[in-house]
């Protein structure tokens, strides 16, 4: 009985998937298609899983996924998201160290380190952090097809000044919208007390379905989800990394998973590099606008 309800769901889903593409196509593209980039309808028509992940992270209201595809292919747009790449994004965010993509938790999922001390907010460069993350998330994206991210926001030595909860919402769209099914979890790590009444903001942007994803640690309890290998020293690890640029680390997505998470090899240190420079970016932004302006973005 198992594999014919099996059978049977798998017959649903790929109904739903057939429907949504249809829907799309006469409800979405029919005055215009100018609003989306042609490689991104291609996806849509081809891929079975990118229109999958829309639906389940909708819990399969097709209403509910095309809305979501059509914010998500707007974006994409854009941003330049298919042509995006590390000469279109200012040198000196890269030089920060404020986001990157580095290590493993222990459950085997990439981290995308933002440390949120380095990041001021400033609404000249805002557009440009905006692209940053979405350099990082594309890059990962395209390297590592259906796997999810861990967020860690490393707010040791944070303050009011970095709080910017415009970038703080953009990053939540990012896994709420642009990326479905990204998320695996957000390890917001040493957060001060005065930043309390902000991050209930941001749980009401996340939604009850993502909720269960934020986890709140003091640097004591980090190493409940990421070994000590890929923890640097100020949070009680031991991972000797340290984030320079240039060159772009390109060598990130080469460690092996395995059931308990990545299998450590004499490459591992290496094969880090790449993670820590998109966790920046995200921690960093996150800091400057929250309390000064509590309201600000609950909108928009």
């Amino acid at each position: 009985m198992a594999e014919v309800d099996q059978h049977e769901g798998e017959q649903d889903i790929e109904k739903k998937i057939e429907e949504t593409r249809q829907r799309f196509k006469n409800e979405f593209l029919q005055d215009s298609t100018e609003k989306y980039d042609t490689r991104d309808l291609e996806r849509l028509q081809t891929e079975d899983a990118l229109v999958e992940s829309y639906l389940s992270w909708r819990l399969y209201v097709v209403d509910d996924a095309l809305k979501m595809i059509d914010e998500s292919l707007q974006w994409r747009k854009e941003f330049g998201l298919n042509d995006l790449i590390e000469s279109m994004v200012p040198k000196w965010m890269f030089e920060t160290g404020a986001v990157y993509l580095h290590g493993y938790d222990k459950e085997g999922n990439k981290l995308f380190w933002f440390h949120v001390k380095l990041h001021v907010k400033d609404a000249k460069t805002a557009l440009d952090k905006k692209k940053y993350v979405a350099f990082w998330l594309e890059r990962y994206a395209k390297k590592e097809p259906g796997m999810p991210l861990t967020v860690v926001f490393d707010m040791t030595d944070s303050g009011l000044s970095n709080i910017d909860m415009d970038f703080v919402r953009y990053i939540i769209n990012c896994f709420k919208v642009y990326y479905p099914k990204f998320l695996s979890k957000m390890i917001i790590v040493e957060m001060p007390w005065i930043m309390n009444a902000a991050w209930k903001i941001v749980k009401s942007w996340l939604g009850p379905e993502a909720i269960s994803k934020l986890k709140f640690v003091p640097k004591s309890e980090a190493l409940t989800y990421i070994g000590p290998e890929y923890l640097p020293p100020h949070l009680g690890g031991t991972d000797p990394f340290k984030y320079s640029y240039p060159p772009l680390p390109d060598d990130d997505f080469q460690t092996p998973i395995g059931d308990n998470g990545p299998i450590i090899s004499e490459d591992d240190t290496e094969s880090k590099e790449g993670e820590l420079e998109s966790r920046d970016a995200l921690e960093s932004s996150f800091n400057s606008e929250v309390v000064a302006k509590p309201k600000k973005g609950l909108m928009g």
